[in-house]
């Protein structure tokens, strides 16, 4: 027989850990002395023991492991039990995987916005070639304001496929109130099936860009210079437009606008 002292240097478990287990009647003692209250194991509360230990390193709860104990003599007996709690960490792992790749995104964009604003003072309208890229979006018609939620929904679903910064494509040529048509847009490393979201490939594109610095109430000042720029350079700008996320509002905090950045891209025929 052993003391719960000695029982907790045998299987590596506190002596509050065997007490709370005595309590929830996962690993009672073999005796408990009448007059002092001392429990006390025997070699086959130790082989008990180590099969909550072992159980409990595959993240079964106490609740399972109590039924495990109740109906099982042999890991034959726990072939479901443990079926089912590979499928239960295969999605833990790919939640971490997920949660990993956003923190990925986080990290690149501040890093790429810190830079970026370092030199925004020298901001100026320029021609580029803005390479292809696959797309996952949503179509909208509605009012501008919807583009945050819609974001969401598409960093919730798409998770860590997503591979650059939230864009959004504009398909009209002018500014509407209440039935504005535009997709907002992750680029995805390659086309999964999504209820709800549309892939398709964003042509490469010479574009007249722009990096907006400051709230987005404040875009239309760029979107004048962009334009200045275009019909200085005698370009014919073409649908959609694109506004590119380099810094807005994060998944943490929503931060402050000024700080905000964006790449208005106009593509030219």
């Amino acid at each position: 027989m052993f003391t719960i002292g000695h029982f907790s240097k045998v299987t590596g478990l506190t002596v509050k850990t065997l007490r709370f287990y005595h309590e929830k009647g996962l690993l009672p003692p073999a005796a408990i002395d009448r007059e002092s209250g001392y429990r006390y194991y025997d070699q086959g509360s130790l082989e008990r023991a180590r099969v909550i230990i072992a159980l409990r390193g595959f993240e079964f709860s106490l609740e399972e492991i109590a039924e495990i104990l109740a109906r099982s003599s042999d890991e034959e007996d726990i072939l479901d039990h443990l079926e089912k709690q590979k499928l239960v960490i295969a999605e833990k792992i790919s939640r971490q995987k997920d949660l990993a790749a956003t923190i990925d995104r986080i990290l690149s964009t501040e890093r790429e916005a810190r830079t970026a604003r370092l030199r925004s003072d020298g901001f100026q309208p320029e021609i580029k070639k803005i390479d292809a890229q696959l797309l996952a979006g949503i179509r909208v018609c509605g009012e501008y304001s919807e583009a945050g939620r819609v974001f969401g929904t598409l960093g919730r679903r798409l998770g860590r496929h997503i591979v650059g910064k939230a864009l959004c494509l504009y398909y009209d040529g002018e500014y509407r109130e209440s039935d504005a048509n535009f997709e907002p847009c992750m680029p995805v490393r390659k086309a999964v099936e999504v209820e709800g979201i549309t892939m398709h490939e964003l042509p490469g594109q010479h574009c007249v860009t722009l990096m907006h610095s400051g709230p987005y109430e404040e875009l239309g000042r760029s979107y004048e210079k962009v334009f200045d720029f275009a019909q200085s350079n005698k370009v014919e700008i073409e649908l959609p437009t694109r506004e590119v996320y380099f810094k807005g509002p994060g998944m943490i905090f929503k931060g402050n606008p000024q700080k905000y950045l964006t790449e208005i891209q106009l593509p030219i025929g």
